[in-house]
């Protein structure tokens, strides 16, 4: 009888450490995924925003040029909005670049090719016709094209 109740203590034991065990990696589960929650509220950097990056150029012919080219600009966190209407830190930043280069005398399309450069073709609304961004042309016409064909062969079926 001695020999089964150490028997059955030790293995009680186990279970509630492993119980204990348990609980610890699903507190530490559960904390890691609060961190990966929280992590967008914290990604901002919390500095003030660049001195142009809000605030207008003094010469209205160089604000309006230094605006055109933000509207042809994109957002490289939000990728659908262009610098010009995005709220993020990044697109702030670019706005004042582009305010600061045109401020200095560049041109719009210098400005432009020193993104472009930097940031790939991708950062402009309006990529260059070359071999890479054939498809990217070509892809709406040919959609008109099959969109055509496909209505075509749909009302010959319905002729009798």
């Amino acid at each position: 009888m001695n020999s089964r109740t150490t028997s059955v203590r030790p293995e009680r034991s186990r279970g509630a450490l492993a119980g204990v065990s348990r609980l610890r990696s699903t507190r530490t589960v559960l904390v890691l995924l609060a961190y990966l929650v929280a992590a967008p509220a914290l990604a901002d950097s919390g500095l003030p925003p660049a001195q142009w990056a809000n605030q207008q150029l003094p010469d209205a012919r160089q604000e309006a040029q230094a605006k055109a080219l933000m509207e042809e600009l994109r957002c490289l966190v939000c990728q659908g909005q262009s610098i010009a209407d995005s709220d993020a830190e990044l697109a702030g930043d670019m706005r004042a670049l582009v305010r600061q280069r045109i401020a200095a005398g560049e041109k719009p399309d210098q400005v432009r090719a020193w993104l472009v450069e930097r940031y790939g073709n991708w950062v402009t609304y309006r990529p260059p016709v070359e071999p890479v961004t054939w498809p990217l042309w070509a892809a709406p016409v040919l959609l008109l094209f099959v969109g055509a064909w496909l209505l075509r062969k749909q009302f010959r079926r319905r002729r009798p």
